[in-house]
Parts: C-alpha cells; sequence; structure tokens
C-alpha cells in the first residue's frame, strides 16, 4: 500500500499534535484531564482504561492507559455535515492519558479534523477550515486548563 502523503514530512502542527506532562497519579490525572476538556466546551463521549480492556481480553499486564473520548456536539454535527458524514469514523477526539511511571503520566492528542482533511475524508474549503480553526481553539483552551492548574497546584 502506498500512502497518499509522506508521514515523515508531517509536523505535529499538521496534526494537531498536543502532548503534556502531569505529575500526578493516573486517576487523578483522568479526572484532571476530563474536567479540562469539560471547562474548554467538550463532554466525554466515550472512556474506557486500554490497559484493563487487553488484561482482561489477553492477558497483558501494561501500565496504566486511559482514553478519554472528547466530543462537541455542535461542532461534530458541522464536521458530518462537512464530510458527507465520513467524519464519523474517526470520531470522537480521543485524548490519552497514560502512565509513563508512577505519579507521571503524558497526556497527548491528535486533531481529527486536521487528520481528516490530510487524508482527504474531509474537504479542504472554508466550512472545514473553519472547524478546524474552532476545535483547535477548544483544545488549546483544555491545554490551558491542564496547565493552569497544574502550575496553580505547585
Amino acid at each position: 500500500m502506498t500512502l497518499p502523503i509522506d508521514p515523515s514530512v508531517l509536523s505535529g502542527d499538521d496534526i494537531g499534535e498536543h502532548r503534556t506532562t502531569l505529575h500526578m497519579e493516573h486517576e487523578e490525572a483522568i479526572e484532571h484531564v476530563r474536567d479540562a476538556f469539560k471547562r474548554a466546551g467538550f463532554g466525554t463521549a466515550v472512556e474506557f482504561s486500554v490497559s484493563d480492556l487487553l488484561h482482561e481480553k489477553i492477558g497483558v499486564d501494561r501500565d496504566p492507559y486511559y482514553v478519554l473520548g472528547a466530543c462537541s456536539p455542535e461542532v461534530a454535527n458541522r464536521a458530518l455535515d462537512a464530510s458527507d458524514d465520513e467524519l464519523g469514523g474517526l470520531m470522537p477526539c480521543n485524548v490519552i492519558v497514560r502512565q509513563t511511571e508512577p505519579g507521571v503520566q503524558e497526556v497527548y492528542h491528535v486533531s481529527i479534523m486536521r487528520i481528516a482533511r490530510l487524508v482527504g475524508m474531509a474537504p479542504d474549503d472554508e466550512e472545514m477550515a473553519d472547524i478546524v480553526a474552532t476545535t483547535g481553539e477548544m483544545v488549546e483552551d483544555a491545554w490551558s486548563n491542564l496547565d493552569a492548574t497544574v502550575e496553580a497546584d505547585d
């Protein structure tokens, strides 16, 4: 299979990549991330522990790894309309909270809206550009909420 784009030329900005480290316990970090995204206008549509699921299904032990499926219903509706309903295959916008060592959690997110445009699932037009900008601002707000609360707690 030949990829339609060369991944080696993409930057984190191209895919809306965000990453930060939280110095707190895993369960506390999950609550902190959920709250930060809620204050930025996202709801949590789906959430699950990947590490628990893999342990239950195939007996694998992994460090704590949790996925929060963030969603803004208004933006999701616009994105579905703009993509002829195809963007639903990438929804919700996942935010990962994974323990890198005890008391240290990495929070990671990429923009499904940006990725959908890159791979042709969403149009490269003004409507989609506005949707990308809107979700980008919301994620920036969420990231600010993560950082501001951690700094205030220090």
